[in-house]
């Protein structure tokens, strides 16, 4: 598999300034974010992909974007289980009448009204997540042709690697499960 952590989002950038949260909830990219992802698709011409599975987080489908066109008629499937851990105004998501609004070229009715968590995510909760997604793509014919394009903490919680934003990363679901995790974005 090939992992993609979306591209910088307005509350990144502020967060990462200040180590607060700034309240933005399902933010959108940043101009940097959008050469991010413009950067991932470009880094991921060749690469035989046959399968996106994405976030339902805005920041998440603007990262996809590019991709998507460049990899016409490969299919994208948004996939709520792989979202950010619930910890900031930033994990609150938007309905998915809003989403179907903003990108009519994705699937949103089989998400529930409130696909994102209620309050703070336990560190718990993600990891049983990124489990049950291992298990999964492990399962699969096609985990090695398919790219997810995901958050810091659901790939920390695969992987035990924080990853920046914009970043690829070669992934192997059929590993273990990392054994130590540092929740410190």
């Amino acid at each position: 598999m090939i992992l993609l952590r979306h591209g910088q989002s307005w509350f990144n950038l502020h967060f990462t300034a200040t180590r607060r949260d700034p309240g933005i909830e399902d933010p959108e990219l940043t101009e940097a974010g959008l050469a991010q992802a413009e950067a991932a698709a470009e880094a991921l011409e060749g690469v035989r992909i046959t399968r996106i599975i994405v976030s339902p987080y805005t920041r998440a489908l603007q990262t996809v974007e590019p991709i998507r066109r460049r990899m016409a008629g490969v299919p994208v499937e948004v996939m709520p289980e792989v979202r950010e851990r619930a910890a900031f105004a930033c994990d609150i998501g938007s309905h998915r009448e809003v989403l179907a609004a903003r990108f009519p070229q994705h699937v949103f009715g089989h998400l529930p009204e409130r696909w994102w968590h209620e309050g703070i995510e336990p560190e718990g909760a993600v990891i049983g997540r990124a489990d049950a997604f291992r298990a999964e793509m492990a399962a699969r014919t096609d985990a090695a042709n398919t790219l997810l394009v995901s958050h810091w903490a659901f790939i920390l919680a695969l992987t035990g690697v924080s990853v920046a934003n914009g970043e690829l990363v070669d992934y192997d679901p059929c590993q273990a499960a990392p054994e130590q995790i540092v929740w410190r974005p």
